[in-house]
């Protein structure tokens, strides 16, 4: 068997982590099965992560790293949207969907909860939301005067919940109703439109 060290052992690992828990769930995960599978012995695991719920949550940090999807930039806010959302349904719905069926015992476990570990994840990294939002302000298609948090999260939210509902990607019909049909009207909406903001 080959000696693997340092990022090599740690990929393996993490790769292992992710494999157990997409096929068996939080529940059935243990650090034993990890390490049998990654050809290694639970010592190694515990020097890298103390329990069952650190090595999860580094799994699931690492799958969302080497699925990051490069922001399009088609030049409008709307072909931006579609085509991220179609590239999440290739890269990223299976993260969603472990979220949200693979994790419970891991949630109760820890109190945390999915908007929680999202954030752990994305570990202060911009958005894509964000990044797609300002480059809409910047092209003049958004009045940046109009725009909360929510709203610029608001189609990724929308794109979220339908997987997390389906268990499935978003079909082409849903990204349309999302984009055209919700978050284009709020988020081109002339200022006047708004009514008296205070």
């Amino acid at each position: 068997m080959q000696r693997r060290r340092g990022k090599d052992l740690e990929e393996a690992l993490l790769a292992a982590a992710w494999a157990e828990l997409t096929e068996r769930g939080y529940a059935a995960f243990t650090l034993e099965s990890v390490a049998k599978r990654a050809g290694t012995s639970t010592p190694v695991i515990y020097r890298r992560w103390a329990n069952k719920a650190l090595m999860v949550e580094a799994a699931l940090a690492h799958a969302s790293s080497v699925r990051v999807i490069d922001v399009p930039d088609t030049g409008t806010l709307r072909g931006d949207l579609i085509a991220i959302m179609r590239a999440a349904n290739t890269s990223r719905v299976d993260l969603l969907v472990a979220t949200a069926v693979l994790l419970d015992g891991y949630f109760a476990e820890t109190g945390s909860n999915p908007d929680r570990l999202r954030e752990h994840i994305l570990a202060g990294r911009r958005s894509a939301a964000e990044t797609i939002v300002q480059r809409a302000v910047d092209r003049g298609e958004v009045d940046a005067s109009l725009l909360e948090p929510r709203l610029i999260s608001l189609p990724f939210d929308l794109f979220r919940h339908e997987v997390l509902m389906t268990l499935k990607p978003v079909s082409d019909k849903a990204i349309g109703q999302i984009v055209d049909g919700i978050t284009m009207p709020l988020l081109t909406r002339p200022l006047s439109a708004c009514g008296n903001r205070r």
